[in-house]
């Protein structure tokens, strides 16, 4: 599952939504969406401008944690590499 850490970093950076919406051009709405993790997607152009504006890698912004029950099968093509690999 994908998490977004955005409230920690700007909690961290001691920068306000608005602040963030104002440096980046991004609603406010959409910025707080985001802050409170009730987004259920977001752009690529709006995650490099979160990231520019904080001087941060997305990394500090997002964070993926296995699902405790898997939600989709694993690829195929994982499992012919794996094997490959020990052969």
């Amino acid at each position: 599952m994908v998490r977004v850490t955005l409230s920690r970093k700007l909690g961290e950076l001691r920068i306000t939504q608005s602040e963030l919406s104002k440096a980046t051009g991004i609603r406010a709405n959409t910025i707080g969406e985001l802050y409170h993790c009730a987004s259920e997607r977001t752009s690529f152009e709006h995650l490099d401008k979160i990231c520019e504006a904080l001087c941060c890698d997305l990394s500090e912004i997002l964070e993926y944690s296995p699902n405790p029950i898997r939600t989709v099968r694993k690829a195929i093509s994982q499992d012919v590499y794996k094997r490959k690999k020990e052969e």
